[in-house]
C-alpha cells in the first residue's frame, strides 16, 4: 500500500508529543491533505462523533497517536481515567476506521505493555508472557486491548492495521508538568527551575538504578512513516535505540545539558517502576530503519525548545 503528498491521512491526536511529531515530519515530506481535528473539535470518547467525522472526511490512513498518557504519578492517581478513556478513544477509532474503508491504520502502543520482569531486550513475543507493572497496568491493559482489536480486526475483516510499540518518548512538545510528565521532561523543568532559583539539590524519585531506553519522538515519526509504506503485517513491531541509561546516568545527562551545579539526591522511599525496559529492536532493523538523534543531542534540543516555549509549554 503506497501513500502519496495527495492521500487523506487523518492524524489522531495531532496536538501532542507523538501527534505534532508526524504532523511536521508529513508535512516536510510535502504531504498537504492531513486531517487535523482538536480535542474540541472531535471527542474520541464519543462514539457518534466518530463515526460522523469518518464517513465525512472518508481518510485514507489513520494514525493513532491520541491517547491518555502520564507518568507513575498520574497513572497511580486516575487508574479509572487511564484505563477508561483510552479503551473508548481505542475502540471507536479503529471502529470507525474499518467501517469508512481506511486502507492503512497505525497503532501506537507503548513498551509498558510488556510484562515488568520481561528477559531483556524485551522481544515482541514476550507480550502477555507475565504480569505487568503495577503502576501503569491500567494504561497498559488498555493499549494490549487496542492491539488485539487491530489484529483481530485484521483476521476477521482484512482491516490493514498495524501496531507499533515506542519506548520511552521525549522531545519538543511534550508535557513538563511535575505530576502528571514522564521522567525525562520533569527533569529537565526541575533542574531548569532550581538552576534559576540557586537551589542546593534537586530530589528524584527512587533509588536511581532502574535503566531506561529514549528515543526522540522526531525519530519516532520518521519511523511510522517508514512504517506506513513498508510494513503490512500483524506482529507488533518494536521502535527504540536498542540502548539504555540507568535514571542516574539520565538525571546527570540533564543536570549537565542544563548546567545546574547542585546536588542530586534520589529519594528511595519513592516507588521506582519497572527495573528495566529496554526493547529489542532486531524486527524494526530488519524492516530498514534505524534512529538517528543520540540521546544527549536530543536533551540539548529539547532543552532549548523548553526554554523557548517556556509559556506555552504544558506545565
Amino acid at each position: 500500500m503506497r501513500f502519496d503528498e495527495s492521500s487523506r491521512i487523518y492524524v489522531a491526536g495531532h496536538g501532542g508529543l507523538v501527534g505534532s511529531a508526524v504532523v511536521r515530519a508529513l508535512q516536510m515530506r510535502g504531504y498537504e491533505n492531513l486531517l487535523l481535528r482538536t480535542r474540541a473539535e472531535l471527542d474520541l470518547t464519543d462514539q457518534l462523533a466518530v463515526r460522523q467525522f469518518f464517513r465525512a472526511a472518508r481518510p485514507q490512513s489513520v494514525i493513532m497517536a491520541a491517547a491518555r498518557v502520564g507518568g507513575i504519578h498520574a497513572n497511580s492517581i486516575h487508574p479509572a481515567q487511564f484505563i477508561r478513556d483510552n479503551l473508548l478513544i481505542q475502540d471507536n477509532v479503529i471502529d470507525a476506521a474499518h467501517r469508512a474503508g481506511v486502507e492503512k491504520f497505525v497503532f501506537l502502543g507503548s513498551s509498558c505493555i510488556y510484562p515488568k520482569l520481561a528477559p531483556q531486550p524485551i522481544k515482541e513475543d514476550y507480550l502477555l508472557t507475565g504480569p505487568l507493572e503495577p503502576t501503569n497496568e491500567w494504561y497498559a491493559i488498555a493499549k494490549i486491548a487496542g492491539i488485539k482489536m487491530c489484529q483481530a480486526y485484521r483476521r476477521e475483516f482484512g482491516f490493514n492495521a498495524i501496531s507499533l510499540m515506542p519506548t520511552n518518548l521525549y522531545g519538543p512538545g511534550d508535557n513538563f508538568d511535575l505530576q502528571n510528565s514522564h521522567v525525562l521532561p520533569a527533569l529537565i523543568r526541575r533542574f531548569h527551575e532550581a538552576k534559576l532559583r540557586g537551589d542546593d539539590s534537586v530530589t528524584v524519585w527512587g533509588t536511581g538504578t532502574p535503566r531506561r531506553e529514549f528515543l526522540h519522538v522526531d525519530d519516532l515519526a520518521d519511523a511510522i512513516l517508514h512504517l506506513l509504506h513498508a510494513y503490512d503485517g500483524e506482529p507488533i513491531v518494536n521502535i527504540g535505540w536498542g540502548e539504555d541509561v540507568t535514571i542516574r546516568e539520565l538525571a546527570e545527562l540533564v543536570l549537565s545539558v542544563i548546567g545546574y551545579s547542585g546536588r542530586l539526591i534520589f529519594d528511595t522511599a519513592r516507588p521506582d517502576g519497572a527495573p528495566r525496559k529496554l526493547l529489542d529492536v532486531t524486527r524494526m532493523t530488519e524492516l530498514g530503519w534505524r534512529p538517528k538523534i543520540p540521546l544527549k543531542k536530543g536533551i540539548e534540543a529539547t532543552y532549548r525548545w523548553f526554554t523557548e516555549h517556556c509559556t506555552q509549554a504544558r506545565m
